[in-house]
């Protein structure tokens, strides 16, 4: 009968006698130690994931998938753009630009931006900036009003608001009977974004036309930016879009601007994830010590049951269960409080900053503002699998050490 109620008897084995409470300390210790483990897994891989998202929609949301420059400038680029639509199925939106680096300079302030040229239209279909605006509106970017849309930490680093006026400087030198100067030229703000991140303060965007003109672009644009399908083969479709183009081009994937960024976050993930492993296998392992001193302590009872007829397997079934016990039970507590936690760590850290006056990602520093968090039902089940796993071959050593106590040696003694 012994050998069919295993679960039941290493149920009851999970507590020590009451005279021995420090055997009982363990086992919660090593349950305390599988749920901290599996939350803190959990919270931060969550947020190493809300990190990875912002950056995909976000930055690379900004940030064109690939671009194809003309050395000579393009002079139709609509042409072009239904060009390669043709050389290549993945490409899914189009839109010219004229890229300057410059200054904007309002009274005491100045700070360097880089300034697009774009088509407002066409620049929907490659960028979610027409979804981000704070003030004003992006259609407002019209050819010869010399309008510009600012990022808001641009433009509050600018003491700058819409209708304001602001002084572009670019680093090209121009000729005048006053000597050289750098080319200038004063900008209406016309619209704020703001996405959450870096690119707030450094990026700004005016009209493709008024930007050709003042970087005496040749043609109507410097190239066109393309949004593609799938932006992890970006590098791949722009070497095949640039070989079946003629002499003169050259294609620029978001992985040269942006791509460290984004295999920085990946490796921190891996690693992040490798050292927590640590812990919940430290807590897993404690569980042994847990079983030795139970088997130790239930020496007796183990001669008892074998004499009764339980056989090496059942005792073995018994530790086991006992184990997987105080591990089933820690990690469900941990996948709770993990998931209670993944779901309200951009609360609670928004609460604290309001409440302490404290910022702890500074958009100057870090590419977003606040902590993400995305919880995965992937990164959950693995979690959940490797701590069982773990918790599974602790059990092991001790419970084939309780199989081979022999009844005779320890009734001898009692």
């Amino acid at each position: 009968m012994l050998d069919r109620i295993p679960f039941l008897v290493g149920l009851r084995y999970t507590r020590a006698k009451r005279r021995n409470h420090f055997i009982s300390f363990i086992s919660m210790t090593s349950m305390l130690g599988l749920t901290l483990g599996v939350a803190v897994m959990i919270l931060v891989l969550s947020v190493m994931n809300g990190f990875d998202h912002e950056l995909r929609t976000r930055i690379l949301g900004m940030v064109p998938h690939t671009r194809i420059e003309a050395v000579n400038g393009v002079n139709d680029w609509k042409a072009l753009a239904e060009r390669l639509e043709q050389k290549s199925p993945h490409i899914i939106g189009a839109a010219p630009y004229v890229e300057q680096q410059g200054m904007f300079a309002r009274g005491g302030n100045a700070q360097g931006a880089m300034v697009q040229g774009v088509e407002p239209k066409a620049e929907e279909k490659v960028s979610i900036i027409g979804k981000h605006m704070a003030q004003g509106s992006f259609d407002s970017l019209k050819e010869g009003q010399w309008n510009v849309v600012l990022g808001q930490q641009l433009a509050r680093s600018l003491g700058v608001g819409v209708g304001d006026r602001v002084t572009l400087m670019i680093p090209e030198a121009s000729v005048t009977p006053g000597g050289i100067f750098p080319r200038m030229k004063r900008f209406t703000v016309s619209g704020i974004f703001s996405v959450g991140a870096q690119l707030d303060a450094n990026l700004a965007y005016a009209n493709l036309s008024d930007m050709a003109k003042l970087g005496r672009i040749q043609g109507e644009a410097q190239g066109v930016r393309l949004q593609l399908d799938d932006l992890f083969k970006a590098n791949q479709i722009t070497r095949d879009i640039i070989n079946q183009m003629p002499p003169g081009y050259r294609g620029i994937d978001w992985t040269y601007t942006q791509g460290n960024l984004f295999q920085a976050i990946q490796m921190e993930k891996h690693m992040i994830g490798l050292l927590l492993s640590v812990i919940v296998a430290v807590a897993a392992f404690n569980i042994i010590s847990t079983l030795v001193m139970v088997v130790t302590d239930k020496h007796a009872d183990i001669a008892i049951l074998r004499t009764l007829g339980a056989t090496p397997l059942t005792i073995m079934g018994i530790f086991i269960v006992q184990g997987l016990t105080i591990g089933v039970v820690g990690i469900i507590l941990g996948v709770i409080f993990g998931i209670i936690g993944a779901l309200t760590v951009a609360d609670v850290v928004a609460w604290i900053q309001g409440m302490f006056g404290v910022t702890f990602l500074d958009p100057n520093v870090y590419f977003i503002s606040y902590l993400p968090s995305r919880l995965e039902l992937s990164d959950v089940l693995t979690i959940t699998g490797f701590a069982l796993l773990l918790s599974f071959l602790s059990t092991l050593y001790p419970a084939w050490r309780a199989a081979r106590i022999q009844p005779a040696e320890v009734l001898r003694y009692e």
